[in-house]
Parts: structure tokens; sequence; C-alpha cells
């Protein structure tokens, strides 16, 4: 996939070093080096706030203008960062810089930098260059799976981080819960009408007007990907499915997805069991939908999904418009 059709939240530029999690000597040595560099997320006491409310507020870091104009994370020294958990992110191979994420329950827990603004990842996703967007996704992802996952789901007992948060521990039986991630399926139906290639987008009851994308739904257990695909097209729109073909895919972490993108050719009518999830669909033609999306009659997922990239792969180039 050439590189400007890669998903906004699947690039990245930082070895993850998952070797190091459980390193206490490096973790400390890193932590005590003023050149380690931590990017400070908005969290709060799960006690107070509620795991929803957490979430939300989770999503956002600091991001300031770059000196060429771009967004950029804005990463403050272990000696600046505020009281919180702390995640290890990854370590930086040509230069050997360790990252982290710290959440804070701080009201405002962010430094004072001219010019920047906390921000969320969907927001900014999709600007920030490679090495921000992969530290800036780890982060959000670690600390909502974190956010969710305070108390062992065998015993009920609380939990606490471990593996520079990458693991939790239950302090009942010492049971250790790793990070999981939901399989998401999302496809871009197409097919041949009068001797026109169209594409299928649909619209959200809970959307705005004029708001459509292609389909999604999450795997269901004991089920492959490609039956994902068949299932939740004929559950949703009603229409038969064929040749699931597999394109790319993105972490999605709010709070804890993975989306694989598939496109696949409509072939007649299916039974419709999902009357709630989509309440119009439109079958476009790659003129059609640049006129719509030109004029505002269709407003296009934004850059940071990856169904921007589905759209944009079957049209043949960049598209404009998006919410």
């Amino acid at each position: 996939m050439p590189p400007e059709e890669i998903p906004a939240l699947s690039r990245g530029a930082v070895d993850l070093a998952g070797h190091r999690r459980t390193d206490d000597a490096w973790l400390d040595k890193s932590w005590a080096d003023p050149g380690t560099r931590v990017l400070v997320l908005e969290g709060g006491d799960p006690a107070s706030y509620g795991w929803q409310a957490l979430l939300a507020r989770q999503s956002r870091a600091l991001v300031a203008d770059g000196a060429e104009g771009g967004p950029r994370l804005v990463f403050v020294s272990p000696a600046e960062a505020p009281e919180g958990e702390r995640f290890l992110l990854g370590a930086d191979e040509r230069d050997g810089t360790a990252y982290f994420a710290v959440v804070s329950a701080a009201e405002d827990p962010f430094p004072r930098v001219p010019g920047a603004r906390p921000v969320s990842l969907r927001e900014v996703g999709a600007l920030l260059d490679d090495r921000d967007a992969g530290l800036f996704t780890h982060a959000v992802a670690v600390a909502n799976w974190n956010a969710t996952h305070r108390f062992c789901p065998a015993c009920g007992g609380p939990t606490e981080p471990s593996a520079a948060g990458h693991v939790r521990v239950c302090v009942r039986e010492g049971r250790e819960n790793f990070p999981r991630t939901d399989p998401a399926v999302i496809m871009l139906v197409h097919r041949e009408a009068d001797g026109v290639e169209e594409c299928l987008l649909g619209h959200n009851p809970r959307w705005p007007e004029h708001r459509y994308s292609v389909l999604a739904g999450f795997v269901e257990p004991g089920e492959s990907l490609e039956q994902a695909v068949v299932r939740e097209v004929a559950e949703e729109v009603g229409i038969a499915v064929a040749e699931p073909r597999y394109l790319t895919s993105q972490p999605w972490p709010f709070p804890r997805s993975l989306m694989l993108g598939f496109f696949a050719r409509a072939t007649g009518p299916a039974r419709r069991t999902d009357a709630e999830e989509i309440s119009e669909v439109r079958w476009l033609s790659r003129p059609a939908l640049r006129a719509a999306a030109e004029s505002g009659e269709v407003l296009l997922p934004g850059p940071v999904s990856i169904a921007r990239r589905l759209i944009e792969h079957w049209y043949g180039g960049p598209l404009p418009g998006g919410f």
C-alpha cells in the first residue's frame, strides 16, 4: 500500500520495546534520564469519574504547532511530569530516547506552552507525523484498557498495573490480565450496475444529516473475518456479498478495537435482521460520489478513519470534505 494510503492511526516510528516492560533497572534508569520524553494525558480517579467519563477525558493530550507548521505532541521530562499512572510507550532505536505516558488526575495537568492546546486523538491523529501518531494512539489505547480493567474478570478483585502498564495483576489471586483487542470488520460494498461501478454508503440515524460512511461491525466468537463481512452486510442493509478482499487495518482505541478493512462485491438481496443501525443507503458511481462530496450532499468520514482510506482507494484518489 502506498504511504499516502496507510491509515492515519496505523503509523509509527518508535519501537514498542516490549522486552523492556519488565526490566525494572532499565525503566528506573530511563525515568531518571532528563532526556526521556513523557506524554501527559488527561485522566482522573475512576472511583470519582466512572470509566465512561475517564475514557472521554483520556483522549486528550497537549499539541502545539510544529516548526514547519504541522501539529506536534508536547512532551515533558520525567521531572516535569505530573503524578499518575505511568505507561512505557517505547524507545527510539536511532537515538535511544525512551517514551512514556502519564495519565494524570489533575484538573489541568498540562504545562503552559504558548500556542498549545489539549486535543483528542480523533481531532489530530491524521495531522501528526508518524512518530507522534503512533505514540498518541498507543498511549490512548493502553490508558483506555487500564481504565476499563480495574477489577479482575475472574474473581472481581481489584487489579494493579504491572509490566509498565501493559499487564494488570489481580491483588487477590495474582492472576495476570493482558490487554485485549476487539476485532471489527469495516467494508466498502461495491457492484456493477448497467456497466457502471458503484459503491454503497450508509447513514446511521444517530449521525448528523448528510453524513455517510461504509459499513462496519464486530467479529463474533467462532467467526472468521470473511464470515463477519458477509453477515454484517446482510444484517444491516439486506445485501448479499461475495469475495471479501482485505485491504489494510487500523487500531481504533475507543476503547480497544482493531478495524480490519475489506472490499466486498454485492451479489443480490439477503435477509435483513437489523433495521436500526442503518436508516438510509446510497449507491454512488465515482463521478456521483465526487459531486456529492463537493456539494456537501454527502459528508464523508474524516481522514483519521480507515473508512476514508477504503472510500478513496476505491475512488482512486483524494476526495473533498469529511466529518
